[in-house]
């Protein structure tokens, strides 16, 4: 138990160190940052906060992957982000002490750094301008929204196309080897705003067309990316 808590320990200081959020703070202060987090570990599937918890610490991925979502007035899910290990989540709710403004799921297992508000903004105001970073990330996340507005407006085909380039080039900026996603049907209807199985239709033609190939376990390798990108353009 302890060599897992190093591993992550030495995760939370690297992560830190180059993520936007925090790369403007002096080390000590990074080193401090870290010293006080709260190392947590996360099965798939299992819920990390809920919409309107009140907590006011925020979060590091580690590993793995976390959903944020927002639950539909139908009952449904839409997925705003998935997350990925070096991004951080809960800095809404930690800077303006209100409740939570989405869902936060493990998709995968993973490991979360849980760090407190207090200690982070006290890193902050010792250190002005990585308040810079802070304003960089909350930017990113405006701008993912607006692109999610803007994209909801288009056909499906266009919608799904884009969302698996974008995973793929996350995947592929992670591990150049890579060229598989592993996503379930379920969680790309959520993150296109779109029944499953109108998803599920469009990927069984695209699949007849040697455009991708879907496995067991939720992969989907890309097998022309020219003809997704064609896709991926409003006709």
């Amino acid at each position: 138990m302890r060599g897992s808590r190093v591993a992550n320990l030495e995760d939370a200081r690297r992560l830190l160190g180059h993520g936007a959020l925090f790369r403007n703070l002096a080390p000590n202060e990074r080193e401090s940052l870290v010293a006080g987090a709260r190392m947590r570990r996360f099965n798939a599937g299992d819920t990390i906060f809920l919409m309107g918890e009140l907590q006011d610490g925020m979060f590091a991925v580690l590993d793995g992957e976390v959903r944020i979502s927002i639950p539909s007035v139908e009952g449904k899910e839409f997925v705003l982000a998935i997350l990925h290990a070096g991004e951080v989540f809960g800095e809404i709710a930690m800077l303006d002490g209100k409740p939570r403004s989405a869902d936060a799921t493990a998709l995968t297992a993973c490991n979360l750094a849980v760090l407190e508000k207090r200690d982070v903004l006290a890193a902050l105001d010792r250190n002005p301008s990585a308040w810079l970073g802070l304003v960089e990330v909350l930017c990113s996340r405006l701008r993912h929204t607006d692109q999610q507005v803007v994209e909801l407006l288009l056909a499906l085909p266009e919608r799904l196309a884009k969302v698996l380039l974008r995973a793929v080039d996350v995947a592929h900026a992670r591990d150049p080897n890579r060229t598989d996603l592993r996503l379930s049907q379920t969680d790309l209807a959520n993150l296109v705003g779109a029944a499953r199985e109108s998803v599920n239709k469009c990927l069984r033609e695209w699949q007849r067309a040697d455009i991708i190939r879907m496995e067991k376990h939720r992969v989907i390798t890309i097998l022309d990316r020219a003809a997704l990108e064609t896709l991926a353009e409003p006709a």
